[in-house]
């Protein structure tokens, strides 16, 4: 008989703290109970895997030198905003540089906005749906670093400022490290994940590093095993947490339709048929 995981708590990495849960139950008594009730999270389907900005994986996957990392994401912006006016009814201020990284992001260019949400049943259907082996959910301390919902105008100049330059707007800086909050102007999908973002003003590291250099901003919960995918994932579509409802298009009915293959209210599909 197969034995279940115990439950480890336990600290790396300076000042991560990592818990290893084995139940939805486990789960529910962590993010509904204590200290993380107000943080933003974010889930990943491999517990392996680092909190990288997308722009961040792409300049270390194509091996650009970091000294060049700014410059090429500032250039990336600018390219777009050029651009993108051809398919925008409602085209952002060409200074608002949140709104354009947000709207960039929601079309999947690579930015330093790392999606997260208030909602940690969001981010464990985010973990969970596409993940084969142990996943995880992040959490940051919102309320300690501080949110901001950015807009709807950056100051103007001669040119649209870095995010670097809105960042330093609001107070952050390499020494504080991260920003959290959303543009003033929120799009439907944001609006229907609770979505938040993590901002690093340094994209040269991870965000987990970056935070771990300070104590409580921090925490990595451990989603063990495929019995806990199975119940965690069936209890959030009786929630109507799906890829249907976080993404209120006709792409996210179609995404959602993967789910479907592996769930029947009347039967188990991953189990044979009774002979």
């Amino acid at each position: 008989m197969a034995t279940r995981k115990k439950k480890v708590t336990k600290r790396t990495g300076d000042n991560l703290v990592v818990k290893n849960l084995g139940s939805w139950e486990e789960f529910l008594s962590i993010v509904s109970e204590g200290p993380f009730t107000q943080w933003a999270f974010r889930g990943h389907a491999n517990a392996d895997w680092r909190v990288w900005s997308t722009v961040s994986r792409e300049l270390k996957n194509r091996r650009v030198h970091p000294d060049h990392w700014l410059e090429q994401e500032h250039r990336n912006i600018w390219i777009f905003q050029r651009k993108a006016s051809h398919y925008l009814n409602d085209i952002p201020e060409v200074t608002d540089t949140p709104r354009w990284l947000a709207l960039m992001q929601h079309h999947g260019a690579p930015t330093r906005f790392i999606d997260f949400t208030w909602s940690p049943y969001v981010a464990a259907f985010f973990a969970l749906v596409s993940s084969t082996t142990d996943a995880a959910v992040w959490a940051i301390n919102a309320p300690l670093l501080g949110t901001f919902a950015y807009g709807p105008r950056s100051p103007g100049g001669d040119r649209p400022p870095s995010p670097n330059e809105f960042l330093q707007k609001v107070g952050v800086d390499r020494a504080k490290g991260i920003s959290v909050g959303e543009p003033y102007f929120k799009n439907r999908r944001i609006i229907a994940q609770s979505g938040t973002f993590v901002i690093p003003y340094d994209i040269t590291r991870p965000v987990d590093e970056i935070l771990a250099k300070r104590p409580n901003l921090i925490a990595k919960f451990v989603l063990q095993g495929a019995s806990l995918r199975k119940q965690t994932l069936r209890e959030l579509y009786r929630m109507n947490i799906t890829e249907a409802t976080l993404f209120p298009d006709l792409d996210g009915l179609a995404r959602s339709l993967k789910y479907e293959l592996e769930y029947h209210w009347r039967f188990d599909p991953s189990k044979s048929k009774p002979k």
